[in-house]
């Protein structure tokens, strides 16, 4: 194979539009590569862009791990408000999740829990948007709401309590 059939086989494998041809003739080996070209312009080769997105239809409950009552405290601590004595036999929910909790569905409509509501398990008490995915935190026990212990629309991280529910 003589150059000029070399240069004949450059310019038809630009004109063809293919990018790459590798040809084997008896010991001579030849390979082309060119940049893809489409209508006058270089088109950039595209780059492989590996992006992970999670598939979830509609919104899915999700269960809350409770912690039963609050630690007793230690021999020979002393509460320092009255306040504190009462709390012992309280139950907290926790965020299953991080992300960003909400108390309501949506802005324009009621929150799911107020103090002093009663909750049963399976009952809704908050939302948790995830990777724009707003995901429901049910109830796993039945009680009273005693203390909501984060601000609407804060940021929350896994295992940190939401609410306090009096179980009596």
């Amino acid at each position: 194979m003589d150059l000029k059939e070399i240069q004949e086989l450059i310019k038809f494998v630009a004109k063809s539009g293919a990018t790459e041809v590798d040809l084997e003739i008896d010991n001579i080996k030849i390979s082309i590569k060119s940049p893809a070209i489409k209508r006058g312009k270089l088109i950039e080769e595209p780059q492989p862009i590996i992006q992970q997105i999670p598939v979830q239809e509609g919104i899915a409950p999700i269960k809350t791990e409770v912690i039963q009552p609050i630690a007793q405290s230690q021999a020979g601590d002393t509460p320092d408000s009255p306040e504190e004595d009462n709390e012992d036999h309280l139950i907290i929910i926790k965020s299953p999740m991080i992300g960003t909790f909400y108390r309501k569905p949506s802005p324009d409509k009621d929150t799911f829990v107020n103090i002093g509501d009663t909750i049963n398990p399976g009952d809704v008490t908050c939302v948790i948007e995830a990777m724009k995915l707003f995901n429901e935190i049910e109830s796993e026990v039945s009680g009273k709401i005693v203390k909501v212990l984060v601000e609407d629309s804060s940021p929350v991280e896994y295992d940190q309590p939401l609410f306090l529910v009096d179980p009596s």
